[in-house]
């Protein structure tokens, strides 16, 4: 028997998730979830083979919860399922150590391959998001300019993040006006945006 972990915050959807396991012989859902603060716990307690995770869930991001899990307990393995395809989330699922990474219109009868595949240790990948990310073009920032938008991502000032650098102030928004132009981004938020979807933040 499979033991399916389901972590979704749209019930509607986390519901028919489980409805759908449920009908298949030999998969038994062990925990539903709406929050990714809840699945390190409940992973420890009901301890699933497979965890299917979205990765935007409210509290603990989806990813960040996988990471976790490849830490606290091996044993489970992880099938990340998004509306959101960006390579980005591909690279930063690969780096959590998920085992799988999945659209959530994916027919229903991949996903449940790809579970009996990933409890059986093999991994599974969106073949379109694996070549898209195979796509994007090697960063074109220096390791001080994303530095420099890293902190910026994370909501430091330019003052703040000259101290933590011990660059000038001058030379960090000197950074991130080169980051903004290289990255043909319209403002900050843009470069931030264009950088994390190609995974290079």
């Amino acid at each position: 028997m499979i033991r399916v972990l389901v972590a979704e915050d749209m019930r509607i959807l986390r519901e028919a998730l489980v409805g759908l396991l449920e009908l298949e012989d030999g998969i038994e859902v062990v925990a539903e979830l709406g929050s990714g603060d809840d699945i390190v716990r409940a992973a420890l307690e009901h301890r699933p083979q497979v965890a299917i995770i979205d990765i935007e869930l409210p509290g603990l991001d989806g990813l960040s919860a996988a990471a976790q899990l490849r830490d606290l307990l091996p044993g489970c393995r992880v099938l990340v399922l998004t509306g959101v395809g960006r390579p980005g989330n591909l690279r930063r699922a690969v780096n959590a150590g998920v085992a799988g990474f999945m659209l959530k219109d994916s027919r229903p009868q991949d996903l449940i391959a790809a579970v009996r595949t990933i409890a059986a240790g093999g991994r599974v990948i969106d073949p379109h998001l694996a070549y898209a990310a195979l796509d994007v073009a090697e960063s074109p920032l220096t390791d001080r300019e994303l530095d420099v938008l890293r902190l910026t991502a994370s909501g430091s000032e330019p003052r703040d993040i000259a101290r933590q650098l011990s660059l000038s102030y001058g030379t960090v928004r000197n950074y991130l006006a080169s980051a903004v132009t290289k990255l043909n981004a319209r403002n900050r938020v843009d470069a931030i945006r264009i950088a994390t979807e190609a995974g290079w933040l």
